[in-house]
């Protein structure tokens, strides 16, 4: 015979709708404490929560947080992963300009994309939301709509901070890489990642979280640094940067060769405040010193001050051994040179090699 708890789910698919709401509201919680409870009948609940994402606004809301809390399960991720249908009902309600649910649809899309198949987003064409983007690719109209809809300025009801997670997990692939750093004939030839660069100091941490380790995952292709450096190209340097400086003052010596959107800031100027995303900047700085092209340019435009300050105002054991890492290899003479590392870190002799290796995010 069912418990309750059971019976309360088999309320997903009445046919009344106040009756479904109450069984969505009340079985919240319980997607966390006892998700199997989900699990039943070859995953009937999961197949009920997808038809009611398209239900009335409160029933939906409750819907996409039961599948948010759910998708961590690989079988129910598989499930929403394989459902074309379900997906089609994402993108088309995401990239709508009045959804009321598009934050809880963008943070379900981006535990979606933890399966490697959702890299058919790079692909996928569909119809065009003519409201917010001239492509057809699913993965073009997802990046407009980041930027465009940032703090609510595309739909009232969303700021679309999570889609930054969909990227970041698009970059650990080879194919999301070259779509971020190759020119995009839809948009006027622009760089897609030049797009992101500059929410590094964005007011959302959400938003920061994700942009810092897009940018991280995309200095993983070696072969992309020139671009990615290029002034007149990427120009990455300047928003790695950014958030690891604070109000401090510099010599001229130190100055003498920074890239000029990191000269002259104001006095209020304030250092990003999350350790773990400072580390993500300096993992990704540490990623583009792997060619000695690549290390002498960031010698050149003076990186070595920045990570030197960041170091010494910033009190976490976790940022100090990042820091410690990109000046090993930043101040490092190149072959036949002779090195010279700077007061107050440990000699790159002191450094263990493996505690170099930056893990894919």
């Amino acid at each position: 015979m069912p418990t309750e708890l059971e019976e309360l789910v088999e309320f997903l698919h009445h046919g009344n709708t106040q009756i479904r709401q109450i069984a969505a509201e009340n079985l919240v919680g319980f997607s966390t404490a006892q998700p199997s409870l989900f699990k039943r009948n070859q995953l009937e609940p999961i197949k009920d929560l997808k038809l009611l994402v398209k239900d009335y606004t409160p029933i939906a809301k409750n819907a996409l947080t039961m599948l948010i809390n759910l998708s961590d399960d690989e079988e129910v991720r598989k499930s929403l992963v394989e459902d074309n249908a379900l997906l089609e009902t994402i993108l088309l309600r995401i990239t709508s300009p009045k959804e009321p649910t598009a934050n809880e649809l963008a943070m379900l899309l981006a535990n979606m994309v933890k399966s490697d198949e959702m890299k058919k987003l790079l692909t996928l064409e569909r119809g065009v939301p003519k409201e917010l983007s001239t492509s057809k690719v699913a993965m073009d109209q997802l990046m407009d709509c980041f930027v465009k809809g940032a703090e609510g300025r595309y739909n009232k009801h969303a700021d679309y901070d999570y889609l930054s997670y969909v990227f970041a997990d698009m970059a650990k692939h080879p194919e999301g890489r070259k779509y971020l750093t190759t020119a995009q004939p839809y948009d006027a030839d622009i760089i897609p990642i030049t797009k992101l660069t500059v929410f590094t100091e964005h007011k959302s941490t959400i938003r920061r979280r994700g942009v810092a380790s897009t940018l991280k995952n995309v200095c993983f292709d070696t072969e992309s640094h020139a671009t990615l450096l290029s002034p007149s190209a990427v120009n990455i340097l300047p928003y790695i940067l950014l958030p690891l400086m604070g109000s401090e003052d510099y010599a001229d010596e130190d100055t003498d060769g920074m890239p000029e959107e990191v000269q002259l800031l104001p006095p209020d100027k304030t250092r990003e405040p999350q350790p773990d995303i400072l580390v993500i900047h300096l993992e990704t700085l540490l990623l583009l010193t792997t060619t000695q092209e690549a290390r002498e340019d960031l010698r050149a435009r003076k990186v070595y001050p920045v990570v030197r300050e960041c170091h010494l105002q910033v009190d976490n054991e976790d940022v100090q051994e990042a820091c410690d890492r990109v000046v090993q290899i930043v101040m490092r003479k190149e072959e036949g040179e002779e090195e010279d590392v700077p007061e107050g870190f440990p000699k790159v002799q002191e450094v263990d090699e493996e505690e170099q290796v930056v893990q894919i995010l």
